[in-house]
C-alpha cells in the first residue's frame, strides 16, 4: 500500500502572517517581547491601549513606553528566566503624554522554534471596571456610614438634650450670677456635641441652588486655602473657561473643594515634600454616567498635589467618618463631602501613589440628563463676568 502524502506545513513566517490577522480581532492586548524585553509584536488592540502602531515601538524596550510603571520590568525578566507565567490585576501607568491608563496582565514566557526565549504578555485595561468597583464600594461606604453615625447620633443627641434642659432649669434657680456661669458652659458644650453630631451626620436639607460660576467659588477656596498654607507651597490653576454655569449649592461645594484643598496642603507640609505643588483643574466631560444616570455634561474639578500619596491601608475606607491619616484628624471631612456630592448627584474619585494624589469630583449639569427633556445649553459665565456681578 502506497503511504500517504506528508501534509504540507506552512513555514513559520508564513504561520505569523496567517495568525497575525486573527490577533488583531482580539479585544485583549497581545504583545511578545524578546529576551531584552524589546516589542517584536503588538495587536490592534495593543496599539490601541499604548496609543502607538507597531511600526513605532517595534524593538523599543517595552518599559519605555511609559512614564511610570507600578510594575517593575524585574518581575518580568525573572518571569523570563524562570520559564514561568506572572500575573497582575491592578497595573498602574503613565504614558509620556501623561495618559494613566489600569491594567490586567499575564506574561507567559514562549520558546520559539530557533531556541530564542520570548515573552507573550497579554494587557487588558480595566479602568472602566475600576470606576464602577469604586463608585459603587463608595456608594456603600456612604450608606454604611449614615446608617451608623444616625444610631451614634441618636444614642449622644438624646442625653445631651437632658443635660441642656436640666441645666437651663438649674440656672433659673440660681440667684448668683457667679454660679450661672456654670451652667451657661454646661450648655455651651451641650450645644457644641449637638453641632458635631450634626457635622457627622450632614444636612438631608439640600439647599437653593442657583446657577453660579464654579471658577469664582474655586478663586475663593484657594484664597482662603493659601492664607493657612504658608508661603513654601506653589499654586497651579488650570481653569477651562468654557465651563457653563454650574445650578449648585455654593456653600455645600465650597465646603467640599475646601476640605480637599486643606488636605492637600496638611499632607504637603507633614510630609516636607521638596518643591510642594498643588494644582486646582477644572474641565468639562461629556455623556459620562453617574451613579446608573447618564449625563450629557459634567463639570470636573480636580485637586493634584505631588506628596507622598494615601496609605495603602486608608484607601478602601477613606470616605467612612472617624477615619483619618492625620494625627489630630477627625475623619469627618471626606465623609460630609461625599454626602454633599451625592447630594448634587455626582461623585468623589480618588487616585494615590507616591508623589501623586488626585481627588477629582464630578458635577453633572441636571439639565442635561439623558432621560430628561432637552433644554437649553447652561449659560456659560466667564470668572471676570462674575466678578463684576
Amino acid at each position: 500500500m502506497a503511504a500517504e502524502p506528508e501534509r504540507d506545513r506552512l513555514p513559520i513566517s508564513d504561520c505569523t502572517t496567517v495568525v497575525q490577522p486573527h490577533l488583531n480581532q482580539l479585544l485583549t492586548a497581545v504583545i511578545l517581547l524578546d529576551e531584552q524585553l524589546h516589542i517584536d509584536y503588538m495587536n490592534a488592540a495593543a496599539e490601541a491601549i499604548l496609543d502607538g502602531s507597531l511600526r513605532r515601538f517595534q524593538h523599543q524596550p517595552f518599559f519605555s513606553l511609559f512614564h511610570f510603571s507600578s510594575l517593575e520590568p524585574s518581575v518580568v525578566q525573572q518571569a523570563l528566566q524562570d520559564e514561568q507565567s506572572v500575573s497582575d490585576s491592578d497595573v498602574s501607568l503613565i504614558l509620556h503624554d501623561g495618559q494613566r491608563i489600569t491594567i490586567e496582565f499575564i506574561a507567559q514566557p514562549l520558546r520559539q522554534p530557533d531556541g530564542r526565549l520570548t515573552i507573550l504578555l497579554e494587557l487588558r485595561q480595566i479602568d472602566q471596571i475600576r470606576r464602577i468597583n469604586q463608585e459603587t464600594r463608595q456608594q456603600q461606604q456612604l450608606q454604611a456610614a449614615q446608617s451608623m453615625v444616625r444610631g451614634l447620633a441618636h444614642e449622644i443627641k438624646n442625653p445631651l438634650g437632658g443635660l441642656r434642659g436640666a441645666a437651663q432649669l438649674l440656672a433659673g434657680e440660681l440667684d448668683d450670677p457667679a454660679l450661672r456661669e456654670y451652667t451657661d458652659l454646661i450648655i455651651r458644650q451641650a450645644d457644641r456635641l449637638t453641632s458635631l453630631v450634626d457635622r457627622m451626620l450632614g444636612s438631608n436639607q439640600i439647599q437653593s441652588r442657583e446657577p453660579a460660576n464654579i471658577h469664582a467659588l474655586l478663586e475663593h477656596v484657594v484664597q482662603v486655602a493659601r492664607l493657612g498654607a504658608g508661603q513654601n507651597v506653589r499654586w497651579v490653576k488650570d481653569y477651562d473657561p468654557s465651563l457653563p454655569d454650574l445650578t449648585m449649592a455654593s456653600e455645600q461645594l465650597e465646603q467640599v473643594l475646601l476640605n480637599l484643598v486643606m488636605n492637600a496642603c496638611d499632607a504637603l507640609q507633614e510630609s516636607h515634600t521638596p518643591d510642594p505643588t498643588i494644582c486646582v483643574r477644572t474641565r468639562i466631560v461629556h455623556q459620562q454616567t453617574i451613579h446608573g444616570t447618564r449625563y450629557r455634561q459634567c463639570a470636573v474639578v480636580v485637586v493634584h498635589d505631588n506628596g507622598p500619596g494615601i496609605p495603602a491601608a486608608l484607601r478602601d475606607t477613606l470616605f467612612y467618618p472617624m477615619v483619618s491619616g492625620r494625627a489630630g484628624g477627625t475623619g469627618l471631612g471626606l465623609s460630609i463631602a461625599q454626602n454633599l456630592v451625592h447630594q448634587h448627584a455626582g461623585k468623589i474619585e480618588v487616585s494615590s501613589e507616591p508623589g501623586h494624589t488626585e481627588f477629582s469630583v464630578y458635577l453633572p449639569y441636571i439639565e442635561t440628563r439623558v432621560d430628561a427633556p432637552l433644554t437649553d445649553k447652561p449659560k456659560s459665565t466667564s470668572y471676570k463676568e462674575s466678578r463684576r456681578e
